[in-house]
């Protein structure tokens, strides 16, 4: 019986082995870029800025020229909508990005929050969860949303 539950498990639960590296980066990049689209919709409006901002996130956070920016863009956007939990991006991201790494995504997610120029109650409640979520201290979380506020 055991047996059985492990061969489930390692079948349904765990990452497909075969995976390549190529994909894993790919699923990566668009938990990140997805995340992005999490911030610009959670205030219910997604203004021109805000997307604006996620190309300029995705070109600086993977050092991308611009068609691949807005490739990963439209990936990202996909995966957002398709997307009911922050779990299956929280957690990619968990296993494969630093503490360093982490903090500049929070600091990404500061910016396009902070892109129209208004802050909503929505996207600092989303922002903060993801930084739980994506165990980033709260002193991080509170000194990235500060570093962006001054680039404003």
């Amino acid at each position: 019986m055991l047996k059985s539950i492990f061969d489930y498990f390692n079948s349904h639960l765990l990452p497909d082995a075969a995976a390549t590296a190529q994909e894993m980066e790919t699923q990566l990049r668009a938990a990140v870029a997805a995340l992005l689209f999490e911030i610009a919709a959670s205030d219910f409006d997604q203004a021109p800025e805000e997307k604006a901002e996620i190309l300029a996130a995705i070109e600086n956070h993977f050092h991308l020229d611009e068609a691949a920016a807005r490739e990963l863009m439209r990936l990202g956007e996909r995966e957002h909508a398709a997307s009911t939990d922050y779990f299956q991006f929280t957690s990619l991201i968990n296993k494969h990005y630093s503490a360093e790494q982490k903090v500049r995504l929070i600091e990404a997610l500061w910016r396009v929050a902070f892109a129209d120029q208004k802050l909503h109650q929505y996207e600092e409640h989303v922002i903060r969860r993801l930084s739980e979520l994506l165990y980033v201290p709260h002193r991080d979380f509170i000194a990235a949303k500060l570093r962006m506020i001054k680039s404003f």
